[in-house]
């Protein structure tokens, strides 16, 4: 696989930041708060990757408008009370992503997160010059839609052949199946490897850290 690509495109949460639990317990404490039935923890975990408004639907089917912008605001209020740092990345992803940058792949950010949410994640983990270029949910389609990597395409300039998406999610898997894009994916966040494997990825890794090792 070396040589192969210009591009490595990554999921956020979950893929470079050990953020899932805290996603999780956030979005079961605003169920909480609304008074709806708390999501046991891999139901939570299926949601994350989708933009949040999209997450919200598919994790309480039938919600009202006023009632899923209730919980969007008690799950923002919620995870914004925790303060990024670096040690949220995964152990040795910051040392990876600059040595992927010195080697000359052009790396990218594609993440359910919103602009203001993934603004203040790469402040805090000290990694915004890293990247290129980064799509958020709210300004683009949520995942799995694929329009998020077609626009990171158009803005490197990069040929989708030439382009690796990386992510621990099915809607990871699934967008860059809709590009179409080759895709690893990692078990260490919201899905397994065994269904991650369903989607057809051309490996399936424990943590992001081991494209060092193939690429």
């Amino acid at each position: 696989m070396k040589n192969k690509f210009d591009l490595i495109i990554f999921d956020w949460d979950g893929t470079l930041v050990n953020s899932i639990d805290w996603i999780t317990i956030c979005l079961q404490q605003a169920a909480g708060q609304c008074g709806i039935t708390v999501p046991e923890d891999q139901a939570a975990k299926n949601v994350i990757g989708l933009s949040l408004n999209q997450a919200m639907q598919n994790l309480f089917p039938g919600i009202d408008p006023a009632t899923q912008a209730q919980l969007v605001a008690y799950y923002s209020q919620h995870y914004n009370s925790k303060k990024i740092s670096p040690n949220d990345l995964f152990p040795g992803v910051y040392d990876m992503l600059v040595q992927l940058k010195q080697s000359g792949y052009q790396l990218a950010v594609a993440t359910g997160k919103s602009r203001a949410g993934l603004q203040k994640a790469l402040e805090g983990t000290g990694t915004e010059a890293l990247f290129c270029v980064t799509r958020c949910a709210d300004e683009t389609a949520s995942k799995p839609d694929p329009r998020m990597l077609h626009e990171i395409l158009q803005h490197t300039n990069t040929a989708k052949e030439r382009s690796l998406m990386v992510g621990d999610s099915v809607h990871d898997l699934q967008m860059a199946l809709n590009a179409p894009m080759s895709a690893i994916g990692v078990s260490c966040g919201a899905n397994s490897a065994e269904l991650l494997q369903q989607y057809n990825p051309l490996l399936c890794l424990q943590q992001s850290t081991e494209l060092l090792n193939i690429i």
